[in-house]
């Protein structure tokens, strides 16, 4: 079975997970704080935060604007549920956006229509690795004075003109899941411009609370979001990866979108005016007529893991049922949520498997 993804991993990871404990101090410490500044400079922020998971992380960003319940947020609708998930846990109105179907991302279009006075904030979500329309996006944000949280859950070391993903906005997100560029097993991290966003990060993370001379004193309500130093120091040794991951996914990336060129009804990702496409996934739209799922089926019973691209969350129960959307109302989030495919792709694949899945692709297209 040639799998959809397998995380890159050697005796680095071991390494620096056995110094960790081999001194007792495994929550957040000195290895998160390495691994935090790693990340920052990378990207080129003043500040960044690591987190349990991505969700958290978009829920602390959100939750440090301190907006009030029943304010709306612009989300991008194709996209995990997590991102719609945190505007309704912090009380807030989600206001879905439809995407464009040649980058999986927001419409700027959409978006601008779908402003209200109710409006407090926008979250775009770059998708399997390519940004989303930033300049678009920022001008109506700069236009009606609403924050930006970057959903980059899949974007680490994407770009935007030249520009690192989450840095574009006001506030940005990563994820260290298993399927992304690097993994921690499960984290994420925030990073931020702003001082005053930052110690509200800083203080919200750790329960609400501030450090005194032997102790802490409680300002806020707090959370507690921390990733352990065991996990810092794995996040430590796959950074040392990351370039090595980049420029495989790349080529590899390449291999298959030539290899899939000719098979009828299928559409290749693109890679954007703006540039900078990491390869998280590689997704691409079936024609309507081609039923997906039996697609996925086929090609598992062919030793090819697959699986769709990912939500139109305006499509999903809790959505229809409490915000009054039915399915399709959103076009084109609903036909790549009903059309997306994601392909095995990962660093260290054969050379020869973006043959085999094309061409595996091809024999069950024909057979269907």
């Amino acid at each position: 079975m040639i799998r959809l993804t397998v995380p890159l991993v050697d005796h680095r990871e071991l390494e620096e997970i056995e110094a960790v404990l081999k001194t007792g101090f495994y929550t957040q410490g000195p290895k998160v704080a390495e691994f935090e500044n790693q990340i920052g400079a990378l990207v080129g922020a003043k500040h960044a935060f690591a987190m349990s998971s991505c969700t958290t992380a978009l829920q602390l960003a959100l939750h440090t604007l301190k907006l009030q319940p029943g304010d709306e947020a612009l989300v991008a609708d194709f996209t995990f549920p997590a991102t719609a998930n945190i505007v309704v846990t912090e009380g807030l109105k989600p206001i879905l956006v439809d995407i464009n179907l040649d980058t999986f991302t927001m419409d700027p279009a959409d978006l601008e229509r779908k402003i209200t006075r109710k409006s407090k904030v926008i979250i775009p979500v770059h998708a399997f690795g390519c940004s989303a329309d930033m300049n678009p996006i920022m001008k109506v944000a700069e236009r009606h004075s609403l924050p930006v949280i970057e959903d980059a859950a899949c974007a680490l070391a994407t770009t935007y003109y030249g520009k690192y993903c989450g840095t574009i906005g006001t506030l940005g997100c990563y994820s260290f899941h298993p399927r992304k560029a690097i993994t921690t097993g499960e984290g994420g991290m925030i990073v931020t411009d702003r001082d005053d966003l930052a110690e509200s990060i800083s203080i919200f993370r750790n329960h609400g609370g501030v450090k005194g001379s032997f102790y802490y004193h409680y300002d806020e309500a707090g959370f507690n979001y921390r990733l352990s130093d065991i996990q810092g120091a794995m996040g430590i040794a796959q950074l040392e990866k990351l370039d090595w991951i980049l420029e495989n996914k790349r080529r590899l990336a390449a291999l298959l979108r030539e290899k899939i060129q000719g098979i009828e009804g299928v559409t290749a990702p693109i890679e954007p005016a703006w540039g900078g496409h990491v390869y998280q996934s590689f997704v691409v739209l079936l024609d309507e007529e081609l039923d997906r799922d039996a697609i996925i089926r086929a090609m598992r019973e062919n030793g090819v893991e697959t699986t769709l691209g990912t939500y139109a969350v305006h499509a999903q129960p809790f959505y229809m049922n409490t915000y009054g959307y039915k399915a399709g109302d959103l076009t084109n989030s609903y036909t790549a949520f009903k059309q997306a495919l994601t392909l095995p792709l990962y660093p260290q694949m054969e050379n020869d498997y973006p043959d085999i899945i094309a061409s595996t692709l091809k024999k069950v297209i024909n057979n269907l």
